[in-house]
């Protein structure tokens, strides 16, 4: 299992010559690590965890909807809530930011109040006609009115109209307003409520507009993978001059769009839509002159680099016809994302189940149940943690390794037309064959490097503002070199995937062969890290320009109601989400073919029984680089890190 004591000694890569099981004793650590996840879920379900987060538990321990058991000390414990199925809080509105939980009595009732309660004897009225009790079990209805104890066993006046959840039976107000005590504590540079009020009323009332430009980024991370599929030889071009257009011309609406609002602003306007329009007004000043800013940032850095295509468009067109012959690789975000979703749901059920699983404990100050997790269950609440990251990691590995096998079976294929009908179930499924031990170690690599820095991260918040300069700066530092070093791991966990898919090698074998292939090019792999992430980054930057840009013009039709600060960044971001996880698999396979690449112009040189396995656009350009160094100068790209390597070994 030690990285450093493969025994495999294979001096030349055999591509596809057979096929192996690899790092099986890493398989099995990864199949016990899961075991053990799925221990913890079956104790949370076990110890009751499960039943009290579906159906939710009052603050004297008994579980909404079903008969319970008494616990000892507490009097209203044991109750028989059969047909009290829904959780009523006395105060919904007072969320614990540091507990994470509603800092308030809980109830079950029989039915949640869909309209406003403004009185006690309203809340009289309720009780008698639905037969569901707002106040304790020990207060009885005729007290509620006149009974001075009403103000703590009662719910606060008014009582704001709720519903409950589909699934999780929780009466929570309609009202999102009442959370923002919560939103103010995560956005800490707004003190003013009444902001914060108006953000969230921004946000649902565009949610449609929202929603819509989160499909409209799907559909234009679609058409730039279809554009990248059939036009890659001038998508590079097209990129540079759409990109350069659209921000000109978007930062130019930004700062027409600034001055018509502040000219409406002048204007006289009501209290209400004047503060909105104040909003607006300084939302659009600060994204004109961030527009600009970037503006001018994205011209100086297509200036420097405008001669440093030739290597990037070769690829690209090559790329193009990978996915011609693959189309099926477009697919592949779509998969992983709803892998990424189901292990998600499952993984927060279970962290939920497991904050409800463990014993009950009276709290001395309020004489209210609270259940409290014990040494070894916190050990289970670690273990979780880490799970989520190697998984998720694995699961991101996975995908990498099944776009990798499917490009390398293209490339070292002579001829093209006889590649598997379905080369991505193919791959697929000797990665589940043979190579899920590989996925699983390069993945627990990463995992290794990521827990230091989200630990030191959260060290890092949970200490700001009182730790002195120079220890901010060290923690800062630590954070920042884990980070360089996780980005590292992974562009050669990347390529050792790929090795693996070519040689059917171990982890370690693989990433040390993959190494010395990109060493022995560095120049050119800084190229086409520089030249083509920049342009995968101009496809990005069009993705998220073009939706917000949309998203300026169709929230400038609800300028009266709407603040656009939020949904414009909710926006952005999904946008900026769904294009990166597109184009990365754009980015995989341009990565995998210059390992083919380079691999097949080491040991191949076009001779009878060395005969390039490479397309005929790479040998041009191989041919091309060639002439160039023979005319005594570099050309317009800089032939130095185009040319050829030459070998005296093979590839069979």
């Amino acid at each position: 299992m030690g990285c450093c004591s493969s025994a495999e000694k294979k001096p030349d890569w055999n591509p596809l010559e057979e096929r192996r099981c690899t790092d099986i004793p890493w398989f099995l650590l990864f199949l016990l690590f899961n075991i053990g996840m799925l221990c913890i879920c079956g104790f949370a379900i076990a110890t009751g965890g499960a039943s009290r987060l579906v159906s939710g538990y009052d603050s004297y321990g008994n579980i909404c909807g079903q008969k319970n058991a008494k616990i000892e000390g507490i009097d209203l414990s044991g109750r028989d809530q059969t047909s009290r199925k829904y959780v009523f809080f006395l105060d919904p509105c007072n969320i614990d930011i540091v507990q994470r939980r509603i800092k308030s009595v809980a109830l079950c009732v029989s039915r949640c109040p869909d309209s406003e309660i403004k009185t006690y004897e309203e809340i009289k009225t309720f009780a008698l006609n639905n037969g569901s009790e707002l106040c304790t079990y020990d207060f009885t209805p005729g007290k509620y009115p006149t009974d001075p104890s009403r103000v703590t066993k009662c719910p606060k006046l008014p009582v704001p109209p709720s519903k409950s959840l589909p699934l999780f039976h929780r009466c929570l107000p309609a009202d999102v307003s009442c959370y923002a005590k919560f939103a103010e504590a995560l956005i800490t540079f707004v003190s003013d409520n009444s902001v914060i009020q108006r953000v969230i009323a921004g946000v649902m009332t565009s949610k449609e507009i929202i929603l819509g430009l989160c499909l409209l980024s799907l559909v234009l991370s679609l058409i730039l993978m279809v554009v990248i599929r059939y036009i890659s030889v001038v998508l590079v071009w097209i990129l540079t001059i759409v990109v350069v257009i659209g921000s000109l011309g978007g930062t130019g609406v930004l700062w027409w769009l600034y001055v018509d609002h502040k000219k409406a602003v002048n204007e006289t306007l009501p209290a209400p839509e004047l503060e909105v329009a104040k909003d607006n007004v300084q939302a659009l000043l600060i994204y004109a002159i961030a527009a600009t800013v970037f503006t001018v940032i994205l011209l100086l850095l297509m200036l420097v680099m405008r001669k440093r295509v030739a290597l990037t468009i070769a690829l690209f067109h090559v790329a193009g016809k990978v996915f011609s012959h693959l189309p099926l690789l477009v697919l592949q975000p779509f998969w992983t994302f709803l892998t990424f979703m189901l292990f998600w749901v499952y993984w927060i059920t279970v962290l939920l189940m497991l904050g409800t699983a463990g014993s009950a404990v009276k709290n001395s100050e309020t004489g209210l149940v609270e259940f409290q997790m014990s040494g070894p269950l916190q050990y289970m609440v670690w273990y979780h943690a880490v799970g989520l990251i190697w998984i998720s990691e694995f699961i991101l590995a996975c995908q990498q390794m099944t776009i990798a096998g499917a490009v390398v079976s293209y490339y070292f294929t002579r001829n093209k037309s006889e590649v598997s009908m379905t080369p991505i179930l193919s791959s697929v499924l000797r990665l589940m064959r043979y190579h899920l031990g590989t996925v699983a170690k390069g993945a627990f690599i990463i995992t290794l490097v990521e827990i230091p820095r989200l630990v030191l991260t959260f060290i890092h918040n949970q200490l700001r503002g009182r730790e002195n300069a120079f220890a901010r700066c060290m923690l800062k530092a630590c954070v920042c070199c884990l980070w360089c070093l996780e980005k590292c791991l992974s562009y050669l966990n990347q390529n050792a995937y790929a090795a693996t898919a070519i040689n059917s090698t171990s982890f370690c074998t693989s990433a040390r062969d993959a190494f010395v292939i990109l060493a022995e090019n560095a120049l050119r792999v800084a190229a086409i890290n520089s030249v083509g992430d920049f342009v995968l980054f101009l496809g990005k930057v069009l993705i998220v320009s073009c939706t917000a840009f949309a998203g300026v013009l169709a929230l400038n039709y609800q300028r009266e109601y709407t603040v656009w600060v939020l949904p414009l960044i909710i926006v952005c971001l999904f946008a900026f989400l769904v294009a990166h996880c597109f184009l990365s698999v754009f980015e995989i396979v341009v990565d995998v073919l210059f390992l083919c690449f380079a691999i097949d112009t080491k040991y191949n040189d076009g001779s009878p029984g060395r005969e390039y396995y490479m397309d005929k656009a790479l040998m041009e350009f191989v041919e091309n680089s060639r002439r160039a160094m023979e005319g005594g100068g570099p050309s317009e790209g800089d032939s130095r890190e185009m040319k050829p390597m030459t070998g005296r070994g093979t590839l069979a």
